[in-house]
């Protein structure tokens, strides 16, 4: 695995670059063709596009959850492609806070050990809570989000806003470096969706983490520092967009 510098003294290379990126699911044609895009550290950056255009492809690739038919991705100094399936895994517990847009919660889990896997399966993450115990940190985390009378329960209990709430929380958990968004506020109503973001705003500042954000409201674009838009592939658009 490569370092995530560039050697003694140098600054840390950006949080994600991809290079002429090409992604299409087996036997398709591509549905993402992304020539250039950086993500620096400790940036907000909103992403946005009509359906189809590979956002949640996007997110998969920078997680290593895919891989690129062509072309490069790099996270924290890492090529994500170089590793093998069981590394890439390892490296996203680490490192990344993926919020699924379906949740991809753990069925047979209470609402607490789903928030405290990331901690359970990375030492780093358990490390950087610096000695706090991560179901203080878990408590917390559900308290800010409105769902501490929950932690006990199994998540099939909960309705679509308080798993998608438990996501979050999981996301957050031990300071990743890398926090990706698929749709998080969907299924909030207005003022969770707004303490929400303030929480992850706060959470990121703090750990110095760069952010990644889908949504179709355009409307929560200007609270990020960069709006990247994702074309629909082959319109006149075009490569530019996302240059």
């Amino acid at each position: 695995m490569s370092s995530t510098t560039d050697g003694a003294g140098a600054p840390p290379r950006p949080a994600a670059e991809l290079r002429d990126v090409r992604f299409a699911y087996q036997g398709g044609c591509d549905v993402l063709d992304l020539p250039a895009l950086t993500i620096g550290r400790g940036e907000r950056c909103f992403l946005h596009g009509p359906s189809g255009s590979g956002k949640t492809t996007l997110l998969g690739l920078l997680a290593g959850v895919l891989v690129p038919r062509t072309g490069t991705v790099q996270v924290l100094g890492t090529t994500l492609s170089a590793l093998s399936s069981g590394a890439r895994d390892r490296f996203r517990a680490e490192h990344l806070g993926y919020v699924f847009q379906m949740f991809n919660l753990i069925p047979y889990l209470s609402v607490r050990e789903n928030i405290t896997l990331p901690c359970r399966l990375s030492p780093a993450r358990r490390a950087r809570l610096r000695g706090v115990d991560a179901n203080i940190e878990a408590a917390q985390l559900a308290a800010r989000l409105e769902i501490a009378e929950l932690l006990d329960q199994p998540v099939t209990a909960l309705s679509v806003g308080q798993q998608q709430r438990v996501g979050v929380a999981r996301a957050l958990i031990g300071a990743p470096e890398l926090v990706v968004c698929d749709e998080p506020t969907s299924a909030l109503d207005s003022d969770r969706r707004d303490r929400f973001l303030e929480l992850l705003f706060a959470r990121c500042d703090e750990a110095g983490s760069a952010l990644v954000f889908v949504s179709h409201d355009l409307s929560l674009a200007t609270r990020f520092q960069r709006t990247v838009a994702l074309p629909e592939l082959n319109t006149a658009a075009g490569r530019e967009m996302v240059g």
